[in-house]
Order: structure tokens, then sequence, then C-alpha cells
């Protein structure tokens, strides 16, 4: 696993990851700046979290993901 794998501006996957961890950003900081309602703090908490989980689960498969590795190389895979 290398971490520069992480970072593909071409490939949708790392878009969708960004804006996913944004989005957890953006709710986390709701919850701390806004008094809501427990079932809104809820629901908020809920898309936070999940959005933090799909995005980690996005960045580990763009990391053990070879394809790009092999796709530049000159000699091809290995």
């Amino acid at each position: 696993m290398k971490l520069t794998r992480l970072f593909r501006p071409n490939d949708r996957r790392f878009w969708l990851m960004i804006l996913l961890n944004l989005l957890s950003a953006i709710f986390a900081w709701v919850l701390r700046t806004y008094p809501l309602v427990p079932l809104a703090s809820a629901i908020v908490a809920v898309f936070a979290l999940g959005n933090a989980l799909l995005g980690m689960f996005i960045a580990y498969d763009l990391i053990r993901d070879e394809s790009a590795d092999t796709a530049h190389r000159p000699d091809g895979p290995r």
C-alpha cells in the first residue's frame, strides 16, 4: 500500500472522497454550532458518521488499487 496512490485527480472516487469528507466536516460544524432538537442532532450525526466512513472506505480502496501504478509504467504490469 502506497499513500501516493490516494491522490488521483483524474479518478472520480478521489473527488467523491473529498466531497464526502467535506460534508462530514460541515455536518460536524452544524452539530457544534447550532442548538438542534435531539432527533435532528441524531440525524445529522448519523449523516456525518456515514459520510466519514464512506470516505474512509473510498480512501482505502484508492490506496490498495494498483491499476493506476501499472497504467503509467513503461514496462507494463508485473
